[in-house]
């Protein structure tokens, strides 16, 4: 099913480029709003969070007013992370959530990231009718003027979301004299996440909390994890943390400055909740997945199956199979029992749940050794050249030349205009020749 505006996690591009403008997020709003209205539940309603990208508050009001213009009542809570957005849109019983962002994309980027009433990200097939609807005369979807939305600010949405989580753990949590680097890339986890581990006593430092509009994601957060092993050094820390840009990944860092990477957290996770007998199912991962992850699933005895890549499809497969935990090497990290999508705050406190006796992150995360894997990202004009016959050609000798050894992937971003190679071998010569055996067919 080919779809003309969502990509693999939502609508994302470039400001005031394309499809992200005032104009067109008006039309987004009028849309989604008119679908779900359509569903002729009792109560419209739409609920909006965001990062704290400076397009924010030109992209915002042309949503509400789509929104409101389709019928539909509107809370607006602010910056707030992803998951706290799927979570309110639930416990609200909201018919709609959307979160303005880009996720760890660059400031200058931003899109939408919609969830339906029981908190999931929307399926490829109600993406593509709301699609449809964009592509008609909308004017026919627009209220008579006593039938618009009202719109109404929210100023506790973060608190309401730390609630929640600290009620998926034991009342004595505490992380009272543990010292954590918190990396909240400036963006949404900026307010929350500090407070949460604060009030469960840590003793926090906290940087990338300084949000301007325009450094979110900017040389921090889980995309730059070298400033969390820097702060870690520095500050002596028991383990470092670190958010993207709408918190909905994490990366973090062991008292011995090694970075901790999604597939490690996943494996740790998995093995204590076995332990604890809490494991239901086995495991997703994608096709980024380390293969050394995969076989330690498998000398462990636990299920394990590949989504195709993006936290929305690890969730339907999770899903499909009933399977209460999955994610990705980027950090995108679905646990099941407590979540919908993936919440690098969520993820970190059950990290910290499983540290706070005393343990060493560094020795909890000794669970598997990784394959060496190397992804390299080449920025294209168009995606569709690794179907050229000479791509094609130099991905099928690379396949046979890496058979048996190691594994190559080469797939389209889902969210930018980019190519991702992706080879993993002990062999290292092997990997980087199939790599640029790849590349050298791709402008």
């Amino acid at each position: 099913m080919k779809k003309k505006y969502f990509g693999t996690d939502g609508i994302r591009g470039k400001v005031n480029i394309g499809n992200i403008n005032g104009e067109k997020f008006f039309k987004f709003g009028l849309a989604a709003g008119t679908y779900f209205k359509n569903l002729k539940k009792k109560k419209q309603v739409a609920i909006i969070a965001k990062d704290t990208r400076l397009s924010g508050y030109t992209l915002e009001p042309a949503l509400v007013s789509g929104l409101a213009s389709a019928g539909m009542h509107i809370y607006t809570l602010g910056p707030l992370p992803t998951n706290g957005l799927a979570m309110l849109t639930k416990k609200m019983k909201a018919n709609l959530g959307i979160m303005i962002t880009a996720s760890h994309n660059p400031f200058h980027d931003n899109g939408l990231k919609l969830f339906g009433p029981d908190g999931m990200k929307l399926s490829d097939n109600i993406e593509k009718k709301i699609e449809n609807l964009i592509d008609t005369n909308t004017t026919s979807y627009l209220s008579e003027p006593k039938s618009l939305g009202r719109v109404k600010r929210l100023e506790d949405g973060n608190d309401k979301y730390i609630k929640i989580l600290k009620n998926n753990f034991p009342d004595d949590f505490s992380l009272k004299g543990m010292r954590i680097v918190l990396d909240c890339a400036n963006g949404a986890g900026y307010k929350s996440a500090p407070k949460i581990l604060s009030d469960l006593g840590a003793n926090v430092f906290s940087i990338g909390v300084k949000p301007n509009g325009l450094n979110i994601n900017y040389n921090c957060g889980s995309t730059f994890p070298e400033l969390l092993r820097k702060h870690v050094k520095k500050f002596k820390a028991d383990l470092g943390i670190a958010l993207d840009g709408d918190a909905d990944r994490v990366i973090m860092c062991d008292e011995k400055t090694q970075i901790i990477d999604g597939d490690q957290i996943i494996a740790m996770i998995a093995k204590r909740w076995k332990r604890k007998k809490i494991l239901k199912g086995g495991v997703i991962g994608t096709f980024m997945s380390n293969y050394g992850l995969e076989k330690f699933f498998l000398n462990e005895k636990i299920n394990f199956k590949r989504s195709k890549v993006g936290d929305r499809y690890v969730k339907e497969m999770m899903k499909k199979y009933n399977y209460n935990l999955g994610g990705e090497q980027s950090g995108h990290i679905i646990l099941g029992k407590f979540a919908t999508t993936g919440d690098g705050l969520l993820v970190a406190l059950e990290t910290l749940f499983a540290l706070r006796k005393g343990k060493l992150a560094s020795e909890t995360f000794k669970v598997y050794k990784s394959v060496p894997q190397k992804l390299i990202n080449i920025r294209v004009k168009d995606k569709k050249i690794i179907n050229s016959t000479k791509c094609k050609k130099a991905i099928k000798i690379a396949n046979g030349l890496i058979k048996n050894k190691g594994r190559l992937l080469v797939r389209p971003s889902g969210t930018e205009p980019k190519v991702r190679i992706m080879c993993e071998s002990f062999n290292i010569s092997l990997m980087n020749k199939c790599i640029d055996m790849v590349k050298k067919t791709i402008h």
